[in-house]
């Protein structure tokens, strides 16, 4: 009996537990779900952000205009050239951190930090580390890496957003778009000249630069200085009916990413700032002043010209022994006589022969778009100086300057502002010179190009209709002229429907005696060796190269050239 009411008592017992048991199971299950879920739900909220951020930092979109970083630093203007190509951007930045407090395992960090970024020197990571303040590890952090280092998980690794300015076409435009140092304040180029326009109006700048000319005529440039062996070189391409300059470049240049200190002379920029005497273009000015004041015609006979004039007992003679005493006021500039230039500038007289370059803007400094312009030296007139003046002999200007006069009489004789930012110049054309100049002096320059008496033959590209004046001169140093030369072209283009001038500068080429000149009149005649060191043989076979291959892009995008 008593056996078997304890086996109905243990039934029971074991009944009751096993309820038990099955009802604690069921609360453990679901507790169990609940938090597996909370913990995706974490992951997946993490991870979400996570996403939000990597793809905030690989799109690259520029800040809001509001925004200011932690530096202070404030959202820049954006540059681009006339078919908006990005010549400067503003744009997110992310730089690495590390704060030596946080670190845990320091040998840890190295070893991870090694693994992704192999080529930095740790011994000086170290070093940073152990003074234990925070340092920059790494600046404006690839995508790649910056996922790298986030997978670590390491806490004394901190990000940084920063705003930065990036120069996307590097050298291409360095002389013109300049530099901003590192607190966003421009210091030389069009950043300085636009400083408080680029911080305060956000709507990007649209300039009259062509990104791929602007490339074609640096490359020929950069060329050219290699085989002439040249200390820099320059080029304006400009529209001489509004002013707009298509290109312009000055060898060496610089790279505007790396905020290179630019203390060197050599980085002048020789097209706008660079103050130089550039010989024989300027006899272009003296017949066109004696055109314009109706004192001659082209067909003005100069009778008995001597071999050379003295003046304040220097000698003044011809380049070329071989050029005629009986000369027309046309001949004289084909053959770039300096004679028979003297006699022209002579007939024109002191004050109108100044009078007509102050219009051209060739004696004061011009006003332009940035800040490094050069101020042409004061020119002391006198009988003498307005013989030395007339051949461009003693006499300084720019580049820029140059171009602008030659725009000026290719145009039919109206001024213009030369000009880099697009749609800024509206202003009434005033005609400074007579008409019927501008088609006499066109007429010539292109007869210096295609006859053999002329110095340029060797830039009479087909189907283009150059034309131009040569100009070589002396250099000066320390007061005194010396060997090294400044070879100048300024060439129009097309001359039947002129639209454009190019203006080359080569500062102290050498001749080179293995390069080969082919001639382009359809004779396949080659020349090898540069004979002289003059305009002629430098900066016109530089031309010619560079309207070959600018041509047919001018052609297409800018004008019908036939």
């Amino acid at each position: 009996m008593n056996n078997e009411n304890s086996r109905i008592i243990l039934e029971d017992q074991q009944h009751d537990f096993a309820y038990k048991r099955s009802k604690s199971n069921l609360n453990i299950t679901f507790n169990r779900i609940a938090f597996i879920f909370f913990i995706f739900f974490i992951i997946f909220l993490i991870y979400s952000i996570h996403l939000v951020h990597l793809g905030s930092r690989k799109t690259n979109t520029l800040i809001d205009n509001k925004l200011k970083v932690s530096n202070n630093i404030l959202y820049r203007a954006n540059f681009v050239d006339r078919n908006g190509n990005y010549i400067s951007k503003s744009v997110n930045s992310t730089d690495i951190g590390i704060s030596p407090t946080k670190i845990i395992n320091k040998k840890k960090l190295i070893l991870n930090l090694k693994y992704i970024f192999p080529n930095k020197n740790y011994n000086e990571v170290k070093k940073k580390i152990d003074k234990g303040k925070f340092f920059y590890f790494e600046k404006k952090i690839s995508d790649e890496n910056y996922e790298k280092l986030m997978q670590l998980g390491d806490k004394s690794i901190e990000p940084r957003d920063n705003l930065i300015r990036i120069y996307p076409q590097k050298n291409l435009f360095s002389h013109i778009i300049g530099q901003i140092d590192i607190d966003n304040n421009g210091v030389s180029g069009l950043e300085k000249s636009l400083d408080e326009k680029l911080k305060k109006n956000h709507k990007q700048v649209k300039l009259t630069l062509d990104k791929d000319i602007q490339f074609l005529i640096r490359n020929e440039l950069k060329k050219f200085n290699d085989i002439f062996d040249s200390k820099g070189s320059a080029a304006i391409l400009m529209d001489i009916h509004n002013g707009e300059l298509l290109s312009l470049v000055s060898l060496p240049d610089f790279d505007p990413n790396k905020r290179e200190k630019i203390t060197d002379i050599n980085y002048i920029n020789r097209a706008t700032k660079g103050v130089y005497e550039f010989g024989s273009v300027f006899k272009t000015f003296t017949l066109a002043a004696a055109l314009d004041e109706g004192i001659i015609e082209p067909e003005t006979q100069f009778i008995d010209l001597p071999k050379s004039l003295l003046c304040a007992g220097f000698p003044i003679r011809e380049y070329d022994d071989k050029i005629p005493s009986d000369l027309t006021a046309e001949q004289i500039l084909i053959r770039s006589g300096n004679i028979g230039s003297v006699r022209i500038g002579q007939k024109v007289g002191v004050e109108k022969l100044k009078l007509f370059l102050s219009k051209l803007n060739i004696l004061e400094k011009i006003n332009f778009d940035i800040d490094e312009v050069g101020r042409p030296i004061k020119f002391n007139w006198g009988k003498c100086s307005l013989a030395t003046a007339s051949f461009g002999h003693g006499i300084t200007t720019t580049l820029l300057q140059l171009a602008k006069a030659y725009s000026i009489i290719a145009n039919g004789g109206y001024e213009i502002q030369p000009s880099l930012i697009k749609g800024t110049k509206n202003f009434e054309k005033e005609r400074i010179l007579n008409d019927g100049v501008s088609e006499k002096i066109l007429s010539i320059l292109r007869k210096i190009v295609t006859t053999k008496e002329g110095t340029a033959s060797l830039a009479d590209v087909p189907g283009y209709e150059i034309g131009g004046k040569t100009g070589t001169a002396q250099k000066s140093i320390d007061g005194k002229y010396s060997k090294k030369k400044i070879n100048t072209f300024l060439s129009v283009f097309p001359i039947s429907k002129p639209k454009f001038v190019l203006a080359v500068m080569l500062d102290e080429p050498k001749t080179n005696k293995d390069y080969i000149y082919h001639y382009r009149d359809g004779s396949n005649i080659k020349y090898k060796g540069t004979p002289y060191n003059t305009a002629g043989w430098t900066t016109v076979e530089v031309t010619g190269q560079i309207v070959e291959k600018i041509g047919p892009i001018l052609a297409t995008k800018y004008s019908e050239i036939n």
